[in-house]
């Protein structure tokens, strides 16, 4: 009976309740939205301990952040934004992003080819937490995301030549490691 009377509160109830410090309809807002707020996590992550580290603090930042919720967009377009934010934050904290010189960066090519397309989703997330902080960083904010390497930049402290290597180096390790991947699942 509880799941059923939770799953008829409305999102203004639960916002309202939240904000006026209600546990339970705290409760309710963790648990409908941590397992989609978990995955974000745990694509910037190396592990899962990491994830539930940002996972937390991520909520601690919707409940504070809870009254600037002005209902343009959708409720949960606005949560997963904080723990986007929050995931980057932790690794800028962490500097995993090295710079590069111009002459690294004149140097990198993207020699990249979509043999991704071979495999499933949670191969490819797989591979892509085997990358570097650093790398995977900037893999998931330009791929995921949508952010420019300008934004890149701008919101990790870092040139936009050093995203645009972090990228491309990405780019290159993961289509070894699909090839390695592929080649073992074949034979």
């Amino acid at each position: 009976m509880t799941t059923e009377r939770n799953q008829n509160t409305t999102e203004s109830d639960l916002i309202n309740g939240c904000i006026e410090g209600n546990r339970r309809m705290q409760e309710e807002l963790y648990r409908r939205f941590s397992p989609r707020m978990y995955a974000v996590c745990l694509r910037y992550a190396g592990n899962s301990e990491e994830a539930q580290d940002i996972l937390q603090e991520g909520f601690i930042k919707v409940f504070k952040k809870l009254e600037s919720f002005r209902g343009d967009g959708s409720f949960e377009g606005w949560i997963r934004r904080i723990f986007v934010n929050t995931a980057i934050e932790h690794f800028r904290r962490k500097k995993y992003l090295t710079p590069v010189t111009e002459k690294e960066e004149n140097t990198i090519e993207g020699s990249y080819t979509s043999a991704l397309d071979d495999l499933a989703a949670k191969d490819i997330m797989a591979l892509v937490q085997q990358l570097s902080p650093g790398y995977r960083t900037v893999f998931n904010m330009y791929v995921v995301e949508g952010y420019s390497h300008t934004e890149i930049g701008g919101i990790l402290g870092i040139s936009e030549g050093t995203s645009k290597s972090q990228l491309s180096r990405a780019k290159v390790i993961l289509q070894d490691m699909v090839r390695t991947f592929l080649d073992r699942n074949r034979g």
